[in-house]
């Protein structure tokens, strides 16, 4: 295992020089295969130090090991060790900071009362004006029940609260969005969709994250037939939209055509679901699922939950049957949205030439890299360490975006599918390359992309008309 700076250890350390000097420290810990990534000296007496050393671990019985070793050296001793993941996220975050100072009377008579009054009587008067005079068009709530958390599954609202904070920071980072997170207490699918209509109110958009399959389809449906602002499942639709961005690149790459290719979806989940749907609207004609008895067949739907029998109905028109490994033999494209090692480079080897593999299973993929790569002409995965990461944070900022900033009620197939294109765009035909398929996460073109594209797709749709002029001068 790689050391990661998801395990990022800093040292506090007392160090007699005249025992043992900052060579045999860096000495120790290198012995021990942590990254050294920080020395400094914090103070220096007459050949006492206190030294910060900062490395990257494996993991936490790593970053234990690295203590013990570093305190059996003669002259040393450490006083504490601080992991900085934990510390990014000691009190949370991110903020609430407000826009209009409130610096007299007159500040707070116009911000608050007596003169907010006349801003709700304006938005009584005509709704339509929350968009313009409240954080209303620029907020999304970030909704989860913790029930499908990562790599870590159900385990809660609170344990889940991190990772929507964090979904929240990347909104603001890549998109200016103001997210805020929502974590439910109950996994009772009406429960959880009478709370996201209750509090709809005050955001601008939902995004649903991290709920169990298959109640996030019935969910996510639900809410979007019965609210008049987006309802985005990122799970489901921001990983399509990536996949399908990845995939167009690498086509183009290896010559192929969409409708020409054999495609294997291992996992039929939610992001599963979602990829064959998104493939099938850009023009793929042969997507073959497979879940953990197989390939799904239109011949055996018997029993099966409505969301998937549609797949067992709707795709695999060779009525393929048997296992993945039978499955792949063949096939031009393997992206799998599912378990750890459930292929090897053997497997991959069976492949159609210039194959293309995206493994994203997280955080060990569904075949190792380095093995697909010795046979795929193009591989892919949801980690940061190799090429070509498959991330959603390429999709859902810039397409919040766009859908806040042109006032869209409903988010359609074809928005989902504009977003993809719009990334592939990004990198051009002369810099894509096997280990270049998609834009880097901190590619600040992305986002502008995306939302530009998302805009221009929704000109036809139906859209909030605020009259801005009126609602800034209405008298109250």
């Amino acid at each position: 295992m790689r050391t990661s700076p998801s395990y990022t250890a800093s040292y506090r350390i007392q160090l007699n020089e005249s025992t043992t000097t900052i060579a045999h420290v860096v000495d120790a810990v290198a012995e021990l295969d942590a990254q050294v990534k920080g020395l400094d000296v914090a103070e220096s007496d007459r050949g006492h130090i206190v030294l910060d050393l900062t490395c990257d671990m494996r993991n936490s019985e790593h970053r234990r090991r690295v203590r013990e070793r570093l305190a059996a050296l003669p002259g040393v001793s450490v006083d504490s060790v601080a992991d900085q993941t934990f510390l990014a996220h000691v009190g949370g975050k991110i903020e609430v900071a407000p826009k209009s100072p409130i610096r007299n009377r007159d500040d707070l008579s116009r911000v608050y009362t007596p003169g907010v009054a006349r801003v709700c009587t304006a938005i009584h008067d005509a709704p339509a004006k929350a968009h313009l005079l409240t954080i209303k068009a620029n907020t999304v709530a970030v909704v989860s029940d913790g029930t499908a958390v990562l790599g870590l599954g159900d385990i809660g609202p609170e344990a889940a609260l991190p990772v929507m904070e964090g979904k929240a920071v990347l909104f603001k980072q890549f998109a200016d969005v103001d997210a805020w997170p929502v974590v439910l207490n109950t996994k009772d699918t009406e429960e959880i969709i009478a709370v996201v209509k209750a509090i709809a109110p005050g955001y601008g958009g939902i995004n649903l994250e991290d709920i169990s399959a298959p109640r996030c389809f019935e969910i996510e449906e639900r809410l979007r037939a019965e609210l008049d602002i987006p309802v985005f499942h990122d799970d489901q639709h921001g990983t399509a939209i990536v996949t399908l961005a990845a995939l167009i690149n690498a086509l183009t790459l290896v010559g192929k055509k969409i409708e020409d290719v054999r495609i294997v979806v291992s996992g039929v989940g939610a992001a599963g679901s979602a990829i064959i749907k998104l493939l099938q609207a850009h023009g793929a004609t042969d997507i073959v699922g497979y879940g953990r008895s197989g390939a799904l067949n239109r011949n055996e739907v018997e029993g099966m939950h409505p969301s998937r029998r549609w797949l067992a109905e709707n795709t695999n028109p060779r009525c393929v049957s048997g296992s993945l490994k039978d499955g792949v033999a063949g096939a031009d494209v393997f992206i799998g949205v599912s378990q750890a090692n459930i292929l090897d480079g053997d497997d991959i080897a069976t492949m159609a030439d210039d194959a293309i593999v995206f493994a994203m299973a997280n955080p060990t993929p569904e075949v190792d890299p380095i093995a697909a790569a010795t046979h795929a002409a193009i591989v892919a995965t949801g980690r940061s360490d190799f090429p070509n990461q498959i991330n959603n944070v390429l999709a859902f900022p810039g397409l919040f975006r766009g859908l806040l900033d042109a006032k869209v009620r409903e988010i359609t197939t074809e928005l989902l599918r504009v977003a993809g294109v719009a990334i592939a765009s990004v990198i051009s035909p002369d810099e894509l390359s096997p280990n270049y398929i998609i834009p880097g996460v901190f590619d600040e073109r992305v986002a502008p992309a995306v939302s530009s594209a998302v805009r221009r797709a929704v000109r036809d749709l139906p859209h909030i008309d605020i009259p801005v002029q009126e609602g800034l001068t209405t008298e109250r």
